[in-house]
């Protein structure tokens, strides 16, 4: 099958197909961020749910999300991981959602691909439908895994704009929205529901402003009504979308077509788009944080809690010699370079925190 070389000409389209076909056609090492969506595999069958007022309810019965067993299912989800490793760039990061069918069964083979993983986030759904039949508690929420390349990927995180949006605290891995509902669900000509599983833009959203910046390229293998695309164009990114079923593309496009991006004067929105809050963040060099008691240790453990004298010039002290936080983990890893405020911990009580987090303005006091 031959790739498509040039980037450029798949921004901003959305490609009508199988996506473990159409991964296979763009370019390795083009896109920034990857978000998925894919098949939960629910396993509803055919049975018929009623709400309690007696009507109908819908549940997830679509064709797209139906496999003969979780062996075929796991195949499919390693065959678009491994493209979609192929396709990110180094950099980049990956957004995976699923539910309690199958997000254990990503988490396994995302670790088998030897991704390495940021984050887990709980998207609690502030209006979940009801457990019609009054067997097991409500499902009210999904999970996201947030991951990267590798456990050196130098990946986008804006955590300003985060805890700007957060009233000036740290974003935390609980996200409460709404499921998509009202006039952002979109409906067929019949006015019933058009997908099933319609994720809300806010949750894109935050996605979104928190790993990439702008400009950036957007993949999403599994594009259904258009989501991922109409955040991007919101947010001055770009998108690629991939989606099998004709009538989704159809209507992804006519609602992306109506999108408007966000003025910079804004001012409604201006913590989400204003570049001051995407800009790369100058944190203060280790010296700094001593002079000014934010480090209060004189040592420094590795994730196998080896431990270094850190002086009061900023150097680890080896054998009478003195070296940067970075190089002195060559001496720790048998030559391999590593990024010292990713490596090095302090120690409060029973808790080991990473330097680079002390950096970024956590009170140590919390873990006391």
């Amino acid at each position: 099958m031959k790739m498509n070389t040039d980037i450029n000409k798949l921004k901003n389209k959305i490609i009508l197909g199988d996506s473990l076909k159409e991964l296979k056609k763009i370019p390795s090492k083009s896109v920034d961020l990857i978000f998925a969506d894919p098949p939960y595999f629910m396993q509803t069958g055919a049975g018929i749910l009623y709400r309690i007022d007696g009507n109908k309810y819908k549940g997830v019965n679509d064709e797209w999300d139906k496999f003969g067993s979780y062996k075929e299912y796991d195949n499919f989800t390693k065959k678009w991981l491994t493209q979609c490793k192929r396709i990110l760039k180094d950099n980049g990061s990956i957004w995976v959602m699923g539910t309690f069918h199958n997000i254990y069964r990503l988490g396994y083979i995302i670790q088998n691909l030897n991704f390495w993983v940021i984050n887990d986030i709980t998207w609690e759904k502030t209006n979940p439908t009801p457990n019609f039949r009054g067997t097991k508690f409500v499902n009210s929420n999904e999970n996201l895994i947030w991951f990267v390349k590798s456990k050196n990927s130098k990946f986008t995180f804006n955590y300003k704009t985060m805890k700007n949006l957060n009233d000036n605290k740290q974003m935390r891995s609980v996200w409460k929205f709404p499921i998509c509902s009202g006039k952002e669900r979109l409906k067929d000509h019949d006015g019933n529901k058009l997908h099933n599983t319609q994720k809300p833009e806010k949750l894109l959203e935050r996605i979104i402003l928190a790993t990439t910046k702008r400009n950036d390229i957007i993949l999403d293998p599994f594009f259904g009504t258009g989501t991922t695309g109409a955040v991007a164009k919101k947010l001055h990114r770009n998108f690629i979308g991939i989606e099998n079923n004709i009538e989704y593309v159809k209507y992804a496009n006519e609602r992306i077509h109506n999108v408007k991006s966000i003025q910079d004067d804004d001012y409604s929105l201006i913590d989400h788009i204003n570049s001051k809050f995407d800009q790369k963040i100058i944190y203060p060099k280790i010296i700094n944080l001593i002079k000014e008691n934010k480090l209060k240790t004189k040592y420094l453990y590795n994730s196998r809690k080896e431990k270094a004298l850190l002086n009061l010039e900023g150097k680890i002290e080896i054998n009478k010699n003195e070296y940067s936080i970075h190089k002195a983990t060559e001496l720790f890893e048998n030559g391999r370079y590593l990024n010292g405020w990713r490596y090095w911990y302090i120690k409060i009580e029973d808790n080991y925190i990473l330097i680079d987090d002390i950096r970024k303005g956590i009170n140590q006091s919390e873990f006391k």
